[in-house]
């Protein structure tokens, strides 16, 4: 038995998320059941963690044991021959029997995009999130500096289910591309369900000049969800990398 690693890229705008769930189809549901066509084999595939409907990812990892013959190279070229064509496997690699995609993380990389322009893209539609409104990027990018470091970021979460809502946030950074392109793009040591689009979607009010630098402080320091606390679209976030 061996145990492989994948480097995914995905749309996901036709998916519920990465997670297998009875609602709808997901990102795991098809590669695994990709996996098992091609292996003969009952497979279960682990992903470095989930993404939510609609999300995009650029690097997801994950890892599956499997008593297949094949080489890496044909294993990613079966894969992408069965997979549709909004999921492609960039990379297929032999990892220690004990490498577990999900509890070997050291830290992971969101990136989100902003088409700040009057008009939007016809071939980006899905891809990020149209503003034609006039957003102050510098004061976007003052606030966002505020997150780096540790902090409790119980109030850019959509729930608290978890043992502790304090996350590291290694890099981060907002900076305006040529065209209209804003991207947004942190690390953090981990992320809170909803974080990275309530940070983004709470940034673009600082941005529209609807909250005070204070405010995005006082959110951050206090852990406190208020109603100046806004969603972004899930379709401009992206899985970027994954670091173990």
């Amino acid at each position: 038995m061996v145990n492989l690693k994948l480097i995914i890229e995905y749309d996901g705008t036709n998916y519920l998320g990465w997670q297998r769930q009875p609602q709808g189809i997901t990102i795991q549901e098809v590669i695994e059941d990709t996996l098992n066509k091609i292996t003969s084999e009952t497979i279960t595939v682990i992903g470095s963690g989930r993404t939510d409907s609609g999300v995009h990812a650029l690097a997801q990892v994950a890892n599956f044991k499997t008593e297949g013959r094949m080489t890496l190279l044909q294993f990613q070229k079966a894969l992408n021959s069965v997979l549709p064509k909004d999921i492609v496997v960039k990379e297929v690699s032999e990892v220690d029997i004990n490498f577990h995609a999900q509890l070997d993380v050291k830290s992971k990389t969101y990136l989100y995009k902003i088409l700040n322009r009057p008009y939007p893209s016809a071939l980006e539609r899905n891809k990020v999130w149209f503003l034609p409104e006039s957003l102050d990027v510098p004061k976007m990018a003052e606030a966002a500096r505020m997150l780096g470091g540790e902090h409790d970021f119980r109030g850019f979460a959509l729930s608290n289910t978890t043992k502790t809502t304090v996350r590291e946030v290694v890099n981060v950074s907002l900076e305006k591309k040529p065209d209209g392109l804003v991207e947004f793009e942190i690390e953090s040591t981990g992320f809170l369900r909803g974080m990275v689009r309530l940070i983004v979607g709470t940034l673009v009010q600082v941005g529209k000049g609807k909250i005070a630098h204070e405010d995005f402080r006082e959110i951050l320091e206090s852990g406190e969800k208020t109603n100046l606390v806004f969603s972004a679209p899930p379709w401009g976030l992206y899985l970027k990398e994954v670091k173990y």
